[in-house]
């Protein structure tokens, strides 16, 4: 839930970068931090650890401008992908405004993208949280690796697989060339910050 101080005339969001191990949402987060340096305050923390390269989340925090006069900030974490990191995910997911649910297109994590999907559907459920309700974005991480030989899954099969009661924005994308991953980053912005503004309209009534 975003934090508004209207004392301050700010308003603080978070946005989670969740998916299985490997599959791409540390390296989202790296060319973002590349990318928007105007944008980034600080650095970006993260914790390599072996087996899954994020243990517990990366931090960027980022500036957006104003709603209605109030400065917005929003802090992008990510989440561990192993199964035996479920607490921290769960930890992690906390006061969530807005998810990118990074999926791996090779063939191989098929059946890893779906489990982490349901593992973040139930997540949110705990939490109170709706996942056909909080502002949603599915990147399909890695379409890069057809040039390489190696097998990927069409987008039509993601879309099946992981979109069909969904419906959310979905976008392709590859983090190591930084395909998507703008468009990714501004339709999530865009979908939590309208969001926001709902709940903004609502704490002045």
């Amino acid at each position: 839930m975003a934090v508004f101080n209207l004392k301050k005339r700010e308003i603080e969001c978070k946005i989670v970068f969740y998916g299985p191990g490997r599959c791409g949402k540390t390296t989202n987060l790296e060319y973002i931090f590349r990318a928007y340096k105007k944008q980034v305050e600080g650095e970006m923390v993260s914790i390599n650890t072996e087996g899954d390269r994020t243990l517990f989340f990366d931090f960027l925090p980022m500036e957006l401008g104003k709603i209605k006069g109030c400065d917005v900030r929003v802090q992008l974490f990510t989440v561990p992908g192993q199964v035996h990191y479920s607490s921290t995910r769960k930890l992690v997911l906390r006061g969530v405004d807005g998810i990118v649910f990074v999926a791996d297109s090779l063939d191989v994590r098929r059946e890893k993208n779906m489990q982490s999907l349901k593992d973040l559907q139930q997540n949110l459920k705990d939490y109170g949280l709706n996942i056909f309700k909080i502002p949603l974005v599915l990147q399909y991480n890695k379409r890069d690796l057809a040039n390489t030989g190696m097998p990927i899954m069409s987008l039509e099969k993601m879309e099946k697989d992981l979109n069909r009661q969904l419906k959310a924005a979905s976008l392709p994308a590859s983090a190591v060339t930084g395909e998507g991953i703008g468009k990714t980053l501004q339709e999530s912005l865009k979908l939590t910050l309208q969001s926001l503004q709902k709940q903004f309209n609502w704490a002045q009534k």
